[in-house]
């Protein structure tokens, strides 16, 4: 089934777990970040219209494949019912991306890779409405963008975007203080970020903006906190999702830690940093903690009315003796616990005190680094 296929991207949001991926350029334009190896020594390319057209078309025959192969295998048509049964021994990633989307109800697509908006206006409305011509179940289209991108097109071709069905963008605005940003060589500033924001949002696009936790380190993680949080009240966005700072070789950063030029926070830390960032928030955003490099991935909730049970996970975390604390991180490290609540099913408590035993060098203690360490599988 060679002819059954296309190139993927390497990401997507967590959120976007199940839409049609759609490669429609590739790679990063700026690819610069200091936090970010994903695509670090690739060059970045613009698609035709034509290609990613072909590509949209082989997604359909995918899923008239799948469909005919329900009828012969005694399915009735029934795609979702098929598409799940080829995920099992799929013959490509193309064709498991497309047989899991079917699998969900077939209605969401997500635009790869970091930047569509890149993409010349009247392309990138083309290409939209081609999608949704050729596969009309498709309601919900959303795309990565770049924060000064928005910031330069003009808030009309926005509202095309919009009209053609875009329906929402994914930045990545890691911080909202510009000594950071110009540190980690972000490529934008604080005002970039708000008037790109409130751009999109003024164009009825659904805008999902994503703040890094633990990106200022122990040097500038106040100011990070609290600039962020000027820069997301301004832009009142639908979404703001946080991530941890999760650090690997490939990263420029990784090389800034090993020189001494940046030190990382602890967990300890940063969820002080994460409860300045709330305690200044004053939007009406979802504020969402999807990620499993997060520690606390219960703080969640509609600004502003869930700002003190946010507040009060933070609290309950913050109260905790050291010594479940201690527990507590290396239960969320090593993907036994998913809340805090777990600390109190005893089975699952007494196996991480079996798994720090392993760890640690004393058998009572497990260091920063073997944290860090752990960390870096879910990235």
């Amino acid at each position: 089934m060679t002819e059954y296929s296309f190139g993927l991207g390497p990401i997507r949001p967590p959120s976007e777990a199940y839409s049609l991926l759609i490669r429609v350029t590739i790679n990063c334009p700026w690819n610069r970040c200091k936090f970010c190896h994903i695509y670090k020594g690739e060059k970045f390319q613009l698609r035709s219209v034509e290609e990613i057209k072909q590509d949209i078309t082989t997604a359909k025959a995918i899923q008239d494949k799948i469909k005919e192969i329900s009828w012969k295998s005694g399915y009735g048509g029934s795609v979702e019912e098929m598409a799940g049964a080829t995920l099992t021994n799929p013959p490509n990633e193309a064709f498991f991306n497309v047989a899991l989307w079917l699998y969900a109800g077939g209605t969401s697509a997500f635009l790869q890779d970091a930047n569509t908006l890149i993409m010349r206006t009247n392309e990138l409305v083309e290409v939209i409405k081609f999608l949704k011509q050729t596969l009309p179940t498709i309601t919900r289209v959303t795309s990565y963008g770049r924060s000064k991108t928005a910031a330069k097109k003009k808030l009309e071709e926005l509202i095309q975007l919009q009209q053609a069905g875009l329906s929402r963008l994914h930045i990545g605005l890691e911080s909202g203080y510009d000594p950071l940003l110009q540190y980690m060589d972000k490529g934008v500033t604080a005002t970039d970020h708000i008037v790109g924001g409130k751009k999109i949002v003024e164009s009825g696009i659904s805008l999902c903006e994503y703040v890094v936790l633990g990106l200022g380190g122990k040097e500038m993680w106040r100011e990070h906190a609290i600039e962020t949080a000027k820069v997301l009240t301004q832009i009142d966005a639908d979404f703001i999702r946080v991530r941890t700072l999760t650090i690997k070789q490939g990263m420029p950063l990784y090389d800034e830690i090993e020189n001494g030029n940046f030190t990382r926070a602890t967990d300890e830390e940063i969820v002080e940093e994460e409860r300045l960032l709330i305690e200044h928030l004053d939007c009406h955003s979802y504020f969402v903690s999807d990620h499993i490099t997060n520690l606390l991935q219960e703080v969640e909730g509609k600004l502003p009315e869930d700002k003190e049970k946010m507040l009060a996970s933070i609290a309950k975390f913050q109260s905790l003796s050291p010594e479940e604390r201690a527990n507590f991180r290396v239960g969320r490290r090593v993907g036994i616990y998913t809340d805090l609540d777990d600390l109190y099913d005893w089975r699952k408590y007494s196996t991480v005190e079996q798994a720090i035993k392993k760890l640690s060098h004393d058998g009572n203690q497990v260091d920063e680094e073997t944290i860090y360490t752990l960390m870096k599988r879910f990235i």
